[in-house]
């Protein structure tokens, strides 16, 4: 699911087909045709249904179990629990426009911006030299009809960038579409990191956990066609309220075919 709770996306020609089917299946508990304590077809007979693997089924079923709408039960079946996603975001990861799209679906509340010289562990974490001046944003990220903030931002943008424009109160589009559309660069390569980590009392007073729940640190460095760094964000979430997903695919080379080993 590319989206928050409740927003399961709108072009399904552009969602892997489990989000597809999932989605199906949510419209179908939201309508009631599966309603609350009712149990949802087989995995089989979902699979004979829909036309699908059993791995796509699955993991249709599992999106649904991470958005509180139903829950398996051993020997009994997967039964629906609720018609509306508990208030967990979940980011489904193939490409750089998948980054786009999160911005799209989700809200960032701007709550300081300024241009900073870097101190010594700014710069170190840049990869720059101390008091280079960036310009330093911090805000919350909320997800469409969710009351609660799912992450806690915090961006750096290069200093030939500093003067972007459009960055008051809630922004609804990537910062980093913002310096391509108004500086004329390109973002050619995203580096990301994730790591699991505990939320001081600080964190967790903005985000509204307690303190020292565990939260996910992601960091994603934005490269332009010469390879150099023009925006880095670090993105905190609770971890109860946010779920990551990413798809790997494998290529397969084609080898010439060979007899007595003389390739033909």
């Amino acid at each position: 699911m590319k989206g928050a709770a409740g927003q399961l996306g709108t072009s399904l020609a552009a969602m892997p087909r489990y989000v597809q089917l999932a989605t199906t299946l949510l419209n179908e508990i939201q309508t009631g045709k599966f309603p609350v304590g009712s149990l949802l077809p087989t995995e089989h007979v979902l699979c004979q249904q829909f036309g699908v693997s059993r791995f796509t089924v699955r993991e249709a079923i599992k999106l649904l179990v991470q958005q509180g709408l139903v829950n398996r039960q051993p020997g009994v079946g997967t039964r629906v629990q609720a018609v509306a996603p508990t208030g967990q975001y979940t980011q489904t990861m193939s490409g750089l426009t998948d980054l786009q799209q999160y911005a799209v679906e989700t809200m960032l509340e701007i709550t300081r911006q300024e241009v900073v010289a870097l101190s010594p562990e700014k710069a170190e974490s840049l990869d720059t030299s101390v008091g280079e001046t960036w310009l330093e944003i911090e805000g919350l990220r909320y997800a469409p009809g969710q009351p609660l903030p799912f992450a806690w931002t915090r961006v750096h943008i290069a200093p030939r960038f500093r003067a972007l424009a459009g960055l008051t109160g809630q922004v609804d589009q990537p910062l980093y579409l913002l310096i391509e559309q108004q500086f004329g660069c390109r973002i050619q390569v995203v580096h990301q990191e994730i790591k699991a980590m505990s939320l001081d009392a600080d964190l967790a007073r903005q985000l509204k956990v307690p303190a020292r729940s565990a939260g996910i640190w992601i960091q994603r460095r934005y490269m332009d066609t010469h390879d150099e760094l023009v925006e880095q964000a670090v993105n905190i979430h609770p971890a109860d309220r946010f779920t990551y997903r990413e798809s790997f695919r494998r290529e397969f080379a084609v080898m010439a075919p060979q007899v007595g080993g003389i390739k033909l």
